[in-house]
C-alpha cells in the first residue's frame, strides 16, 4: 500500500476542472477527452490545458468545428465501454448537439431496455458576466433539466467542480456539465487530489438560517452569499443552499430549510419563464404552503436575449435585488 498522501492545491476553478480531468484520465484508461482546440491549444478557457502533451493525441483529441458530431462520436464511444468528455466551447453552440443529447444518449439506457448505458459527460461554459458577444452567455440549464434521462450539474466554486466532475465521469449515465465561467478565475480554494467525488443527488448548504431561505446555482451563489451577509449585518438570519444539480433535483434539502424558515427566495441568472425557479416555487407551493410566512419570490435575468457587452450588467441579478426580495418575504408582500 502507497504510504503518498494526497496532494492539496490551491486553485482557480478552471484549474479545479484541469485537476479533475486529468485525475480522471490517470486512474481510468477509458477516459477520453474531444472537442474543438481541447488538444494542442488546451481548450478556449485552458481547462485541458497540458492534458495532450502528458496523455497523448489519442485520449485528449481536437475535433472539427462540428458541435453534432462531437457529441454523436461521444455518444458511440459511450456506448462501446469508453467515458467520452466531450467540451463544447460556449453553451451558445451547444443546440447544434442538442439532437444527439436528447435524442440519443438521454435515451439510450430506455431505448435498449437496460442493455446499453451512456456514460458521457458534456461540458460546457455557460452564463454571463465576462462581456462575450452574442451565444457567448447563454444560462439555458432548464431545457437540459427538463429532459429525463439526463443529469445537469453546475458547480459554484473550485471543491465542489473538483468533485462533482469526477462524480460526473463515474456516473454511468449522461451528465451535462455546466462551468458558470465567470467564476472560473475569480476564487481561490484549497483542493485536495485525493479522487474522491461529492454526490450528485445532494443540495450543499452553505449557511444556516432561520428567518429566509436563499436558493441558488453557479456563480449567483457568490451574490447570494453575500446578499445572506448584508441581511445578517441587519439582523436577518438568511440560511443560503446551493443546488449544484439541477436534475435529478434534491428537494427534500430544500423543502426542509423552507418548512424551518417559512420564506424562500430563489435566484437564477437565466430567464424567468420556465427556468428551474418557476420549478422549485412549484414544488414548494405543492408541498410546503402550511408552513409559508410569505409568497416565494424569484430573482432573475429578463425574459430576453443576453445584451450585448455593454448593458450585460442591466441583465444580471445583483446583491441588492436579492437583499430586496428578502425583505419583501419578510415584509409578506
Amino acid at each position: 500500500m502507497s504510504n503518498k498522501q494526497p496532494q492539496v492545491h490551491e486553485l482557480t476553478m478552471v484549474e479545479a476542472v484541469n485537476l479533475a480531468l486529468r485525475r480522471a484520465l490517470n486512474d481510468d484508461e477509458n477516459v477520453v477527452i474531444l472537442g474543438e482546440d481541447v488538444g494542442t491549444n488546451g481548450g478556449v478557457f485552458r481547462a485541458t490545458e497540458g492534458l495532450k502533451q502528458d496523455f497523448g493525441f489519442k485520449r485528449v483529441m481536437d475535433t472539427p468545428l462540428a458541435e453534432s458530431m462531437i457529441a454523436g462520436m461521444s455518444v458511440g464511444m459511450a456506448t462501446q465501454g469508453m467515458r467520452p468528455v466531450a467540451e463544447i466551447q460556449f453553451m451558445g453552440f451547444i443546440f447544434a448537439a442538442f439532437e444527439q443529447i436528447v435524442c440519443h444518449a438521454a435515451r439510450m439506457r430506455n431505448r435498449t431496455r437496460g442493455r446499453l448505458q451512456c456514460p458521457l459527460v458534456i461540458r460546457a461554459p455557460f452564463g454571463g458576466g465576462i462581456q462575450a458577444p452574442e451565444h457567448h452567455s447563454e444560462s439555458t440549464e432548464a431545457l437540459f433539466a427538463h429532459i429525463p434521462g439526463l443529469k445537469v450539474v453546475i458547480p459554484s466554486s473550485p471543491t465542489r467542480a473538483y468533485g462533482l466532475l469526477l462524480s460526473a465521469i463515474a456516473s454511468n449515465d449522461p451528465v451535462v456539465f455546466l462551468e458558470p465561467k465567470r467564476i472560473y478565475r475569480m476564487i481561490r480554494h484549497r483542493v485536495t487530489d485525493h479522487g474522491q467525488g461529492l454526490p450528485l443527488d445532494t443540495c450543499f448548504t452553505l449557511k444556516q438560517g432561520s428567518d429566509v431561505t436563499l436558493v441558488s446555482w453557479g456563480a449567483m451563489v457568490h451574490e447570494t452569499l453575500q446578499a445572506a451577509r448584508k441581511l445578517e449585518a441587519d439582523g436577518i438570519s438568511a440560511e443560503v443552499i446551493d443546488v449544484a444539480t439541477i436534475s435529478p433535483l434534491d428537494f427534500e434539502t430544500i423543502r426542509r430549510s423552507v418548512r424551518h424558515t417559512g420564506r424562500c427566495v430563489i435566484i437564477q441568472e437565466a430567464a424567468r419563464n420556465g427556468g428551474v425557479a418557476s420549478e422549485i416555487s412549484a414544488r414548494i407551493g405543492e408541498s410546503c404552503l402550511p408552513w409559508m410566512k410569505a409568497p416565494v419570490q424569484r430573482v432573475t435575468g429578463f425574459d430576453a436575449t443576453m445584451p450585448y457587452p455593454r448593458h450585460e450588467h442591466l441583465y444580471m441579478p445583483t446583491t441588492d435585488d436579492i437583499v430586496a426580495a428578502a425583505r419583501q418575504t419578510l415584509e409578506g408582500i
